[in-house]
């Protein structure tokens, strides 16, 4: 007789725990969340632009300066607009660097830029 109770008991305790967290009040900031869709990526050409922690700029593997870059990224944005930039930055880079890398893909109307992270 007792199990039976020791059930309901249960099930009520997490009924009861699930049923507060939705009465959480959330205090931030409204504001409206950027919409990210990572399906379409691969759908699309995916540029590898790495930086490494000493600031070097790699494009595919490839060792380039910043006019390099430039220039090869408008010979593959002459070729149409599906390409995606996926930009990796090294841990320990320094963030002045891919700040300019990112800056310079804003200012040649480069939109579709991918952040490579680890997951934890």
């Amino acid at each position: 007789m007792i199990i039976p109770m020791i059930d309901i008991i249960f099930f009520l305790l997490v009924f009861f725990m699930m049923s507060m967290l939705t009465m959480v009040v959330q205090k931030s900031v409204p504001i409206q969340l950027p919409q990210a869709v990572a399906s379409k990526v691969d759908l699309q050409r995916k540029i590898p632009i790495t930086v490494t922690s000493n600031g070097q700029i790699y494009v595919e593997a490839q060792p380039v300066t910043l006019d390099q870059m430039i220039r090869y990224l408008q010979a593959e944005k002459a070729k149409g607009d599906d390409m995606v930039v996926i930009l990796r930055g090294d841990a320990k880079a320094e963030y002045g660097a891919f700040v300019t890398v990112l800056d310079t893909l804003k200012q040649m109307g480069i939109v579709k830029v991918s952040i490579a992270t680890d997951s934890k």
